[in-house]
This record gives C-alpha cells, sequence and structure tokens, in this order.
C-alpha cells in the first residue's frame, strides 16, 4: 500500500481561509442543535422572557433539545451561525500561522510559547470583532424561537439584521463585543495554542483530550453574560457590567455555568 505523504509545498492563506470556514461550517451542521441548547439554557431565567409564573421551559441539556424537537427549533439561526463560522474561523485559524510568525523573533530557531499566546489571543480577538454581526444575530435568533410566537421579535435571519440596525443602530450589530473578544481570546488560546504544541511534540499526547474542554471551562462565565447581553433588549441593561450583576443577583454563581 502506498502511504499518504503531507505536500512539501504549505498551504496558501488562501486555501487555510478557506478551508477553515468550510470545515467550521461542516462542525457547526453537526454541533448546531447543542449550541442552541446552550443559549436557551443560558437565557433562561431572564425577568423579561414571559412565560408562566414558577414555570421551567427547559430542564437540563436533554429536556432542552427534547423540547427543542418538539417546536422545530433544532436549527434556528443556522444561517446566521454558517456565516459567523466563515468569517470567524477563517479568520482565527486562517490567520494564525501568520501572525503567529510576526510575534516571533527574527533568526529563532523556533517559535516559542509566548508568541503562540500572543498569536491566539490577537486572531481570537480580530475575528470576534469581525463577526460579532453574526454572532449576535445567531444568538437572537436561537434565543427568539424560545419565546411564543406572539412575542417573537425576528421573522427570519435577515429580518434580525435589518431590525437590529433600524432599532438599535449600528452599535447593536456589535453588542457585546468586549466579553466575546475575551472569551474568543481565551478558547482560541486554548485550542489553536495547544493544537499547536502538540503538533510540534512539545506536549504529550494525552494533553490532547484537555484542548477544548479547560478553555471552554473556563471560558463559561464570559460566554453566559456575552449570550445575555447580545440578546438584551434595547435599554435591558446598561453595559455589560451591569448584566453580570444582574445574573449574579438572580441565579448566584452557578448562574455563570448554565448551559
Amino acid at each position: 500500500m502506498v502511504g499518504l505523504k503531507a505536500p512539501d509545498v504549505p498551504p496558501t492563506a488562501t486555501m487555510k481561509f478557506v478551508s477553515a470556514g468550510t470545515a467550521a461550517c461542516i462542525a457547526d451542521l453537526c454541533t448546531f442543535p447543542l449550541d442552541t441548547a446552550k443559549v436557551r439554557l443560558q437565557i433562561q431565567g431572564e425577568v423579561w422572557i414571559p412565560r408562566p409564573i414558577g414555570s421551567v421551559e427547559y430542564r437540563g441539556v436533554l429536556g432542552t433539545l427534547s423540547t427543542m424537537v418538539r417546536t422545530a427549533g433544532l436549527y434556528s439561526g443556522l444561517a446566521a451561525g454558517l456565516q459567523r463560522q466563515m468569517s470567524f474561523a477563517s479568520i482565527r485559524i486562517g490567520l494564525y500561522d501568520s501572525v503567529k510568525q510576526l510575534y516571533t523573533p527574527k533568526g529563532a530557531e523556533s517559535t516559542g510559547l509566548a508568541a503562540r499566546l500572543l498569536a491566539g489571543c490577537t486572531t481570537g480577538a480580530v475575528a470576534g470583532t469581525c463577526a460579532q454581526p453574526t454572532d449576535v444575530v445567531k444568538v437572537r435568533f436561537q434565543a427568539n424561537r424560545a419565546l411564543p410566537e406572539s412575542t417573537r421579535r425576528y421573522s427570519s435571519t435577515m429580518d434580525a439584521y435589518r431590525t437590529i440596525a433600524r432599532e438599535e443602530g449600528f452599535r447593536g450589530l456589535w453588542k457585546g463585543t468586549l466579553p466575546n473578544i475575551a472569551r474568543n481570546a481565551i478558547v482560541n488560546c486554548g485550542e489553536l495554542v495547544t493544537y499547536d504544541l502538540i503538533k510540534d511534540a512539545l506536549l504529550r499526547e494525552q494533553l490532547m483530550t484537555g484542548e477544548g474542554f479547560c478553555p471552554a471551562l473556563v471560558a463559561s462565565p464570559v460566554d453566559v453574560v456575552k449570550t445575555r447581553y447580545m440578546n438584551a433588549g434595547p435599554r435591558q441593561y446598561r453595559n455589560v457590567l451591569s448584566c453580570l450583576l444582574a445574573l449574579l443577583m438572580q441565579d448566584g454563581l452557578s448562574g455563570f455555568y448554565k448551559g
């Protein structure tokens, strides 16, 4: 049997962009119901969402998925989700190697850990900023299907873009950028840097299992605040800090790990 061998010519920047975005879209198609379940659990309990007093619509991941199947909400917001992946993943993964070289001192034999961490933070922050409107619409539309039909804010993904821009202005589409940047920097460093180190045989193979789990665990509080703040209506929260305090007062520390 003829063995497969990696090509001698490294992929171009364009190829990295396209392949990263395409791969992320394929992954999103498979995991989108779980992402929607996470968003539904994160926003559950917010005061402004109308529901009968004392009722809990979602109980755990499986219960949330079961409810979503009954209400045909497994793939609500998928269009915005795929738009986000094509922009977000393309930048954060496609630019990583190039940015890493920028942080590597000239003449260095290998890229150090500091350069890798800086590159992960940089590409995560840039990607999050550029893709923020798609993320806001994705979260809004995922949450929109959790509302009673008579109170839903958006009829489609494009309607969500138009309505947010009309009612909240340009800043509305970039709502929650700062917590999103913080989350993306943490997760991007954890995923790409750990993978990079493993690929270069600088860490033991056993660490692969912690590549995505540990960053997600650390970033969960930021992710919950980000989701609630992006999904909030006009003047619901004064700023990110008021959103964080409202979540803490309402749900306690456990609220930061919803979903």
